[in-house]
């Protein structure tokens, strides 16, 4: 981070009323003596309502919160930020991709929804413009070279939990395997066999797969709940989020289950926790790339201006969204003082290790990020419920 980085990040970190916090040092070249770059515009697309507008006003704020850390320049370039609405499918993805590129953005970043990311594959790499996802990432998008991503693999936080459970669960376990059915969640189940042993006799049968519904009912998923609880587990594993997450965990409360539940982090992540009962949610486990409470100086920057800021507590989708846009400072910088779309590419395979919220990660071959898998429980903090760090899983990616 330049000199005048610095000065900008503590100036709003003081102003915010946050003491002790450290903002990392630059080389002699990073500094802000030298004259700013060109002006770049730079796309961000979410979605801007429906079921998943929640979690694109986290990917836009943590986008903005690095901008307003780097007095609102990434590689020493003036930045506008355009953004454009995502929509709820492939098709009005596109849309929101064929019209910021239109505008002229140096680079795409943002798309929450792994069927829009599929569904602008293609256009995104004829455009050759980078795209740095902070959020979508199915497994079956390979051999990309202008896509890549901050999040992860769809595959890895169930690889995680399957690794650990494997070892965890005592002979005679059963667990249910029950999420909506698509393309998420079916590398999400696929990760998970993987890591638990798809042979394991502890596995209670394949998955269920329930309709995809972004915004499902009160009983939405009762007849399926009743299927699956006809096979006696006594661990459930799942897949949901959002306001799929909040009426699973409370049509599965009501319909009498009270083991644990594993699942990746989405199931409480973001809001779901503030519409769920601390019973409800009492033996869930989840598996992320993240956790508010990591204790690492990146994390306690960022999530202590995010909280100011925002009045929330960050989440996976915000910090990936900050991580982008770290991702592009440096990627921007090393492209120089009038950068093209190919430059920024070529330089991202170049940007090395990423001092990111979550700890240290890297880019690897497919354009994911190597990384830390860990382990959280909900448990009540006060008046409040909330993710708590219990340890770390593996290293994924």
């Amino acid at each position: 981070m330049s000199q005048m980085n610095r000065r900008r990040a503590l100036q709003l970190l003081a102003a915010l009323g946050t003491t002790g916090l450290t903002v990392g040092c630059g080389t002699d070249e990073d500094t802000g003596t030298t004259a700013p770059g060109s002006p770049i515009k730079i796309g961000l697309v979410a979605p801007q309502s429906g079921a998943y507008k929640a979690i694109g006003d986290e990917i836009t704020n943590g986008f903005q919160l690095f901008l307003a850390l780097n007095d609102q320049r990434l590689g020493n370039h003036p930045v506008t930020l355009l953004a454009a609405d995502e929509g709820d499918g492939a098709k009005t993805g596109k849309a929101a991709v064929d019209g910021l590129l239109k505008e002229g953005v140096l680079a795409l970043t943002g798309v929450v929804n792994s069927a829009v990311m599929v569904g602008i594959r293609d256009t995104v790499e004829q455009a050759r413009v980078p795209l740095i996802g902070s959020n979508a990432s199915p497994e079956s998008l390979q051999s990309v070279v202008y896509i890549w991503r901050t999040s992860y693999v769809l595959d890895e936080p169930g690889e995680a939990l399957g690794e650990y459970l494997r070892q965890r669960l005592p002979a005679g376990s059963r667990i249910a395997m029950i999420a909506p059915e698509g393309l998420g969640s079916q590398d999400v189940m696929a990760g998970f066999r993987d890591g638990f042993g798809a042979s394991d006799r502890r596995l209670a049968g394949a998955p269920i797969w329930t309709t995809d519904t972004l915004d499902p009912g009160r009983n939405a998923y009762a007849y399926d709940i009743t299927q699956m609880l006809r096979r006696k587990p006594t661990v459930v594993f799942c897949f949901f989020a959002g306001p799929a997450a909040i009426q699973f965990v409370k049509q599965l409360y009501a319909a009498g289950y009270r083991g644990e539940i594993y699942a990746p982090g989405f199931l409480t992540e973001g809001t779901v926790l503030d519409e769920a009962k601390p019973q409800e949610v009492a033996k869930v486990a989840t598996a992320l790339n993240y956790s508010a409470d990591l204790n690492n100086t990146a994390n306690r920057i960022f999530a202590s201006a995010y909280r100011k800021t925002y009045n929330v507590s960050p989440t996976t989708y915000a910090m990936a969204s900050y991580d982008a846009a770290q991702v592009l400072d440096k990627a921007i910088r090393l492209a120089g003082t009038d950068p093209t779309s190919q430059q920024v590419n070529l330089a991202l395979g170049k940007i090395g290790q990423i001092d990111s919220p979550r700890g240290a990660w890297q880019f690897n071959q497919s354009r994911t990020p190597q990384q830390k898998w860990y382990l959280r429980r909900v448990e009540r903090d006060g008046q409040l419920i909330s993710n708590v760090l219990v340890n770390e899983l593996s290293t994924l990616g």
